[in-house]
Formats: C-alpha cells, structure tokens, sequence
C-alpha cells in the first residue's frame, strides 16, 4: 500500500502496480481498492491505480466528506503521480468522482474514461426519473444512520445479479459493514446533491458506458440516457451482471476495458484532432 498527502492534509491509500497507460479505478460507496482485485492482471499491460476513496478502507477521514473533496483527493494524485494519457473507471459513486474530475483542472491528464452502472442525478424528481426516487433515498439514509449492519449486508447482496455470487456477496456485504457509518452518511448525502446532467454534453475524452443488464440500481434507460448526452460515447451491456459487472463478469471486463484504452491516441494527439 501507498499512501499520499492531499492538499488538505488528509492521508490518501492507494495501490499502484504494472507498467504502460495508468488506469485510474475508483470503486463505489462503502467498497474500497480490492474491489477491483479481480482487475489486477491489467497490471501486465497498465500501470493499474487503485486507490481508497476517502472515507474508505485505509483513507480514514471524518471530514471532507463531500464528492467534490473525493475527486479533489484525486486530483492531487494524478498530480502527484503525474498521471498522463490515462483511463479512468469509475464504478456507482467512482463515477461520480470521475465526472468532478474531467469537469476540472485535472482533466488533461485522462484521454479517456469508462462509467460503470451510475446515473448523473441519483435523486428523482419531477422532470428526472433515472435514479432513485426520493422515497428510497431517504430509506438508504435512515437505514445507514439506524441499522448500518444490517444495510451493509444487503447493499453485499443487492450490488450482484439475482443468480450466483454467493461468496462475493457475503465478502461484498462484510467489507461494506467495516465502515464508519458516520462517513458513509456524510457521502450518501453529498451524493445525493450531485447533479451532472449539465456536465456531460462538455466531457471530450472517448467514454464507455458499462451497464449491468440486471442492475437492482439503475436501468438501461440510465444507461442510452448517458450515452446519447456525452458526444464520443458507446454503450456496453454485460448480460449477466448487476450493478458491479468488473466483479460479476472480470474476464469480459477485463478484456473491454483493455480493448477500449488500446483504442485511445495519446493525449497529445488527441487534442491536437480536435
């Protein structure tokens, strides 16, 4: 494990292995790097990141829990590691983070990015009906704060599809149950005001969208619908996962993620095209 500062003083976990174009994976609310274990054969092509959002695994913080401070994390490490022409993966809240990060600063460092099962709003209303609604929201948050055991053990379960899985729901659901509650509010919370439908009609970088056709979370629909507003996107259905296809389905996976970062030109290049 590595760790760096970020530019708030809080101390930021993170893995780094293999060689060639760095893919950055950011995993989803209460999981952490392992997450992405099953991602570790990359390492023979890429240099593979995995860090611990903060609020996470060994990323210990009781403040700044906010998406916005996440993607800040993250955008000193790319700094810090002076990250250029790379890929980054961002899963359910990773995604999120992902979008801070190529509406900022730190966006000339990625020539290209793939979003895994995430809305752009996670919270209905009246005009938005791609996430969840504001019933099941508040029904998270009471069971994060009330019974976070118990909420922890069935996001486990309900990250996969219906069939199979057993073990890595069980081992899903324990390593969730290790989180400070507290955190895991703070960031449900500020993920629930995330709204970046604005953003993506501006995101440059080649983009995959990675949907889990029995998703529990988020439909195909959510999916066309980021599709049809990030300009260079393409859309990648895996048959036989749920919210989490980089675990359900690695091989497939593992095999799309390095035929879409062989895709990409260099940045240089890129956006000397554009």
């Amino acid at each position: 494990m590595h760790y760096f500062t970020a530019s708030d003083g809080a101390r930021i976990a993170y893995e780094d292995e293999g060689e060639g174009r760095p893919l950055l994976l950011l995993h989803g609310l209460m999981a952490h790097n392992d997450f992405f274990a099953l991602q570790r054969p990359l390492a023979d092509r890429f240099r593979l990141i995995r860090p611990d959002l903060r609020g996470h695994g060994e990323s210990h913080a009781r403040t700044g829990l906010e998406v916005e401070r996440l993607a800040a994390d993250m955008a000193d490490l790319a700094a810090a590691l002076d990250l250029k022409d790379a890929v980054v993966v961002g899963w359910s809240l990773g995604a999120s983070v992902l979008w801070h990060l190529l509406a900022g600063p730190a966006s000339h460092r990625f020539a290209g990015a793939v979003v895994v099962d995430m809305t752009p709003r996670v919270e209905n209303d009246a005009q938005w009906t791609l996430g969840l609604t504001p019933e099941a929201c508040d029904a998270r948050r009471e069971a994060i704060e009330s019974d976070f055991a118990s909420f922890a053990t069935q996001a486990g379960q309900a990250i996969f599809a219906e069939e199979g899985h057993h073990h890595g729901a069980r081992w899903a659901g324990a390593e969730f149950a290790r989180n400070d509650p507290v955190a895991i509010a703070a960031l449900w919370n500020s993920l629930r005001q995330q709204d970046f439908r604005p953003l993506l009609g501006e995101i440059r970088q080649p983009t995959l969208i990675v949907h889990g056709a029995h998703s529990h979370l988020y439909t195909r629909e959510t999916a066309e619908h980021l599709a049809a507003a990030i300009p260079h996107s393409t859309l990648i259905t895996f048959d036989r996962s749920g919210h989490s296809p980089h675990f359900e389905q690695p091989d497939l996976f593992n095999r799309t993620l390095t035929d879409f970062a062989d895709s990409l030109p260099p940045v240089r290049d890129r956006q000397s095209a554009i």
